[in-house]
């Protein structure tokens, strides 16, 4: 399988571009596409932001509005899939869920530094080729006491490359 290179253009803050790992995670990295190409994350937000661990976004508007798509099977080892053996580091892209293992839809998070506690946990699926500082500026916004940041930080888009 040929890795799959992404752009996230994100207002205010610039561009960051990823390549994604179909071979470590299949379902994830189809999905992921498949969102992008219905245009998806146009105007959703980077909801959840947190200094020294992650940014998380492409489940909410700017005013909070939830944006549903279908869950996936977790591809992470704690969930049956040992080829997944990306680990949590800086600038690792992946998908967010809940307590449940197999609840991962639309949102993701990009790993602002290492969290090896996520290593097998959760489904990483590709890692930042350019743009780290973008991530670093976002993670560097004020934020509310639920991680939320103050003002909105949007993903313009998400496109293929």
């Amino acid at each position: 399988m040929e890795n799959v290179n992404i752009k996230i253009t994100v207002r205010d803050f610039g561009e960051m571009t990823f390549e994604l790992y179909p071979e470590k995670a299949p379902k994830t990295v189809e999905n992921f596409t498949s969102l992008i190409k219905e245009n998806f994350f146009e105007g959703l937000i980077f909801h959840r932001i947190i200094a020294g661990f992650m940014i998380q976004g492409g489940g909410y508007d700017a005013i909070m509005n939830h944006k549903d798509a279908p869950s996936i099977k977790g591809e992470f080892k704690s969930n049956g899939f040992p080829q997944n053996d990306i680990k949590h580091k800086r600038g690792v892209i992946s998908m967010a869920r809940t307590m449940i293992p197999d609840s991962a839809s639309s949102q993701f998070f990009i790993m602002h530094e290492d969290a090896p506690h996520l290593d097998g946990e959760y489904a990483a699926f590709g890692a930042i080729t350019s743009g780290i500082e973008v991530v670093d500026a976002i993670a560097g916004v004020a934020t509310s006491y639920s991680d939320c940041p103050i003002t909105p930080v949007v993903i313009e888009k998400i496109e293929l490359i």
